[in-house]
């Protein structure tokens, strides 16, 4: 049975791979990034979000079956907080009521093993219990100023929000009343454009390695990740929901050990 996915960031990367796949199997799929995709969008502005979620309701003549958001930065930057968070949060919210009209609707996006790491707790707030893009912003910018590696915070923080919208908004009536699971994952290191830089010496790999550490593995591949987007969005997906999915070769267990089944942490 042909799907239609609404993919986000498909010049490259996991959202390339993960349209190839798709499309392979015969599915239809609209890309948006900001160059040489189908919809061409700026996703780090409310009017670019809007403009690209009412573009793809067009393409795809009413009836969207899955939504997979992957657009992303990784830079120290405020920018990374309208692409990350609002980016992803406003153009679901504005795709829901159509995706709602398919038969099997699913929703994914793209967190990270970052939102596990350190943050900026007022960053995260700004976002995810705010829902206010300019403080979040204002705050960013406050985390460059200071600088000292408090900009690297940003990343994470974006991250973290957005893995937290997501369990909160799962079980709403525009999500779960409208039968639509949402879920996220979180990447380990992946062998993209985004983190070229970062893997391109063998000393850059090993500072790398010693933060997110992948004993299974190693590093993954794009397909690796678009293989388990593709299944959360499909139509055997019916009651995973609200999760982070950690596909990280190991990092989460290393890193945070059986410490996750605490409940006095």
């Amino acid at each position: 049975m042909s799907r239609t996915y609404v993919i986000t960031g498909t010049a490259s990367g996991i959202a390339a791979a993960t349209a190839k796949l798709l499309t392979e199997a015969g599915h239809k799929v609209i890309g948006v990034d900001i160059h040489d995709a189908d919809i061409v969008a700026d996703l780090s502005t409310k009017e670019g979000r809007l403009e690209a979620a009412n573009r793809a309701i067009e393409l795809s003549g009413g009836k969207i079956d899955a939504v997979i958001a992957c657009a992303g930065l990784a830079h120290p930057i405020p920018t990374t907080v309208s692409v990350n968070y609002f980016g992803m949060t406003e153009f679901l919210d504005a795709l829901a009521p159509t995706l709602a009209k398919s038969d099997a609707p699913r929703a994914v996006l793209i967190s990270s093993m970052a939102s596990l790491m350190p943050n900026d707790p007022a960053l995260v707030e700004a976002m995810f219990t705010d829902d206010d893009e300019t403080k979040a912003l204002a705050r960013a910018q406050e985390l460059v100023d200071i600088g000292g590696g408090m900009e690297q915070l940003i990343y994470g923080s974006t991250k973290r929000a957005i893995s937290r919208w997501v369990r909160r908004e799962c079980i709403k009536p525009q999500w779960a009343g409208a039968g639509i699971p949402l879920n996220a994952i979180g990447p380990g290191i992946v062998r993209t454009p985004m983190v070229a830089d970062m893997i391109a010496t063998e000393e850059a790999r090993a500072a790398l390695d010693s933060q997110v550490p992948m004993p299974l593995n190693y590093y993954l591949e794009p397909e690796n990740v678009a293989h388990l987007l593709i299944w959360l969005a499909s139509v055997e997906n019916t009651h995973v929901t609200g999760q982070t999915i950690y596909i990280d070769g190991g990092s989460d267990a290393v890193l945070r050990g059986d410490n996750v089944w605490d409940l006095a942490d």
